[in-house]
Formats: C-alpha cells, sequence, structure tokens
C-alpha cells in the first residue's frame, strides 16, 4: 500500500475508535440513567460487530476492484431500489418517527437510502464515462429519468436531507464531468421546485424552520435538542470537562449517540477535541482528493473524487446541525456516530477508494 493509502486507514480507524469510545460513553449512561434491561456494553459490541462486518465489504471491494463495482452499480443500484420499496411494505419497513427509512432484516435495521446515496453517483460516472465524446441529450435524460425513481421514493419516506445531499452531489458530478450544463441546469431546478413544494406539503419542513432560527420557542419539543446541543458544545470550553463526564447524556440530549454525538464530544473534550475531530475529516479529504489527482484513469478519478466529497460534506452537515448553524436534517456523522448502515456504506466507500490507489500502481 502507499503512504497515503496508509494514512487514510489511519485516519479513518482514529475516528471510528473515537466514535465508537463516545457511542460507549452515551448508551452506558443511558442505560444506567433510565435503568433499562439490556447490558451498558450491548451498543458498544453492536457498533464493533457491524464494524467487523463492514471491514469484511471493504476488504472484498478492495480486491474486487472499483471498475467492477461500477460496471455492477446498475444492479446494485436496482436492488437497493427494491429495498427502498420494501420500507414501505406492513411487516418488512419499520416505521420510526413518522418514517419509513428502515426494512427489518433478522433483528436489525438497514437503511436502503444509506446505499443508494453513495450508489446514484456510482452509477452515474459509470453511464456518463462511457460516452468518450461527450452524453447527448437523450441519453442524460435516460439517466436522469433512472435516477429519478430512487430519489422520489426517499422523499416520499420522507428523507429531506438525503435527498439534499443527493442532489447537491449530483451536481458537483456533472460539473466535474462536463455535462453541459444546459442539460442539468433545467432538470435540477425542476427538481429544487418540485421537492420544494413537496416539503412545504410536510408539516415538519416548516417547524424545521422555524424551530432552526429560534429554538427557545418550542423547547420542549422540536426545539429541545438544538438547544440543548448548543449547551452541551458551549460548556465544554477550551479543554472540555474530561471523558465521561458529560451532562447533557443524561437524558437532556436525545439522539446523543446518533445525530447529535459530537455534542457529548464538544462537551467532554472541548473546543480542542473539536478541532482534533476537524482536523481528522479534513485529513480523509486531503489525502482522498491527492488519491483522485494521482489516478491513473480518468474514471478512479471522478469516484474517489464524489466519494471524499460526499464523506466530508456530510461530516460539515453534521457539525452545522450539532454547532447551530444549520438546521437539523438527520445525518449521521461519519464513522463516528452509531448506525450500522451508515458504518457499513462509509466503509466499503474507503474500500473503493483504497482499490483506486491500489490500481494507480498497477497501471502505472
Amino acid at each position: 500500500m502507499t503512504k497515503y493509502s496508509l494514512s487514510l486507514i489511519a485516519a479513518v480507524l482514529l475516528l471510528f475508535a473515537m466514535g465508537i469510545l463516545m457511542v460507549f460513553n452515551t448508551t452506558a449512561a443511558e442505560v444506567l440513567d433510565k435503568a433499562l434491561d439490556r447490558s451498558t456494553h450491548h451498543a458498544f459490541f453492536k457498533q464493533l460487530a457491524f464494524a467487523l462486518i463492514a471491514c469484511g465489504f471493504a476488504v472484498g471491494i478492495y480486491f474486487l476492484g472499483y471498475e467492477n463495482v461500477l460496471k455492477l452499480s446498475g444492479v446494485f443500484l436496482f436492488i437497493f431500489t427494491g429495498m427502498l420499496v420494501l420500507c414501505f411494505v406492513p411487516g418488512l419497513g419499520q416505521q420510526i418517527n413518522g418514517a419509513r427509512r428502515w426494512i427489518n432484516i433478522f433483528g436489525n435495521s438497514l437503511q436502503p437510502s444509506e446505499f443508494v446515496k453513495y450508489l446514484l453517483p456510482i452509477y452515474t460516472i459509470h453511464v456518463i464515462i462511457r460516452y468518450k465524446d461527450g452524453m447527448h441529450l437523450m441519453a442524460f435524460i435516460r439517466l436522469v429519468a433512472t435516477l429519478v425513481i430512487p430519489v422520489g421514493l426517499i422523499l416520499v419516506e420522507p428523507d429531506n436531507g438525503t435527498v439534499a445531499i443527493i442532489l447537491m452531489t449530483l451536481l458537483i458530478l456533472f460539473i466535474l464531468m462536463r455535462i453541459k450544463w444546459i442539460y442539468w441546469a433545467i432538470p435540477l431546478c425542476a427538481c429544487v421546485v418540485f421537492g420544494t413544494v413537496i416539503a412545504s406539503q410536510m408539516s415538519h419542513v416548516p417547524d424545521r424552520i422555524r424551530i432552526y432560527l429560534h429554538p427557545e420557542l418550542d423547547l420542549k419539543g422540536k426545539g429541545h435538542q438544538p438547544h440543548q446541543a448548543r449547551i452541551a458544545a458551549g460548556s465544554g470550553g477550551l479543554l472540555g470537562k474530561g471523558i465521561g463526564e458529560s451532562l447533557q447524556k443524561m437524558d437532556y440530549l436525545p439522539e446523543a449517540r446518533s445525530d447529535y454525538i459530537a455534542a457529548i464530544f464538544a462537551e467532554e473534550f472541548g473546543f480542542i477535541g473539536m478541532l482534533g475531530l476537524i482536523m481528522l475529516y479534513m485529513t480523509i479529504g486531503g489525502i482522498g482528493m491527492t488519491i483522485a489527482a494521482k489516478s491513473s484513469r480518468i474514471e478512479g478519478f471522478y469516484l474517489v473524487a464524489i466519494l471524499t466529497f460526499l464523506i466530508c460534506f456530510q461530516a460539515f452537515l453534521n457539525l452545522g446541525v450539532v454547532s447551530g448553524l444549520l438546521p437539523s436534517k438527520g445525518i449521521n456523522l461519519p464513522f463516528f456516530s452509531h448506525g450500522g448502515s451508515s458504518l457499513l456504506v462509509n466503509f466499503i466507500a474507503m474500500g473503493l477508494i483504497l482499490s483506486v490507489a491500489h490500481r494507480q500502481k498497477v497501471y502505472a
């Protein structure tokens, strides 16, 4: 492996180690505080099991090669689009907080939209790269028609945050691959208008905007989480209260182990700790873009660039929500938050990036 690959692996493993420590920290406090009938190590071992499975898939993807993944991306997208449909099937789909984003597989929840979020740009690269002289309009329309189906299903779940990430990722990809702006600008504007109209009809969207601007208006309701997250992040000060010393994790801050885990981290490790966390994501971004720039094949460049963007963009959104700069979107912190689906797909993305880095030596 190259020095870039080893540095990337080290950064990801350090992030995961910090994350699983915080997952144990927050969930153990929840079990003790609520006197739940489960082990304080339950979430820790579950997250660790998902990590081992994810590493297995990442290694498999690494040896399969990113070229084969690109060729099979259409098949994978079809399978996971079918899983999106299963989210709405009674008995298979799980509804949590009014959203149908999960399916039950052997007692564990799987979120297909997490996989589709990565598969859509991968499939897009595979389709566009085949047109050596540039993609013509009808081919682009067929591509967009294919992409609209899974995006529409995710919008109906509803999962507006994931849809926004997908649209932004595709926009970056179209610009990167030099697709004629007249092809994508009009459909994108139409999607934005359509999505805005649909979102405006959903009661929780205007509420989230209102609470984002003035969380103090609903401290016992939807403003509770962002308000408590700010308290947690602010009370950490420069050096933090120390590991295990967070007060907000004692049932003051719901979803502390997933969407808002960075707030607990900020409370315990302070500004210095958060600076280190941000530096790790910047390291991943820098190494990822370096691998992309050194790729010996153009499809490898596109793949690594967009996967790196996806990981770093999600980190930016999550930390923006925790700090109160952005409205709540329900986005996990990659490699850090509790959640099997997110962990699995992000490790697979790392396997793809490392596969491109390996092929640099093969094709050199």
